[in-house]
């Protein structure tokens, strides 16, 4: 029996090379698999049906933005949930994911489970969206809207003006269109909107 053990333990110290390439192999594809499911449940949280699975997005938020241009509009062009609150560089995105868990923390102990709960946080999760906005330049507006490519002649003289002096500026589309896919928040007592 100690025989045993002794060979066992040599094996095990020196493998051969069909060992080592087959845990490389196995190894590998674990790695593929693992990645695989990961990449892809974050592709399924990263749907508006997912958005819109709780009843504090559907019945509240949501709403509201079927109201909106960004819902429906003679272009037919839609922005879902995640093309404004996720953005889509890996990296962001992650960091983004995990600062979404406390939204899920919010849900799951009823933080905003009523249409007077959630109305009583609007202000702070605005303010929170529209800092995340801020501080990355308003990179998920500029997917689609970007100034660079924005022809200001064939816009309404206002925007049109309004446009190019943000330019100047340096201002980001949050700083002007925070009301532009949900209700605005009450802001009375908040300085500066923020």
């Amino acid at each position: 029996m100690k025989q045993r053990l002794l060979r066992l333990w040599r094996w095990w110290r020196r493998p051969s090379r069909l060992a080592l390439g087959t845990l490389l192999l196995i190894g590998f594809g674990a790695g593929i698999l693992f990645w695989g499911g990961f990449n892809t449940g974050m592709e399924l949280t990263n749907r508006e049906q997912f958005c819109i699975g709780c009843h504090e997005m559907r019945n509240n938020v949501y709403q509201e933005y079927m109201q909106t241009v960004h819902y429906n509009n003679r272009s037919g062009v839609r922005a879902t949930c995640p093309d404004c609150h996720v953005p889509h560089e890996w990296g962001p995105k992650m960091i983004r994911k995990i600062q979404a868990s406390k939204e899920v923390y919010a849900k799951i102990f009823g933080l905003i489970d009523t249409p007077q709960k959630f109305e009583d946080h609007r202000i702070k999760l605005a303010q929170n969206e529209w800092r995340r906005m801020k501080n990355n330049n308003s990179q998920e507006c500029r997917n689609c809207h970007n100034f660079d490519y924005m022809d200001f002649t064939q816009q309404k003289t206002v925007a049109s003006k309004m446009h190019a002096k943000a330019v100047e500026t340096g201002q980001t589309c949050i700083d002007c269109h925070k009301g532009i896919a949900h209700h605005l928040p009450d802001m009375k007592d908040q300085p500066n909107g923020f």
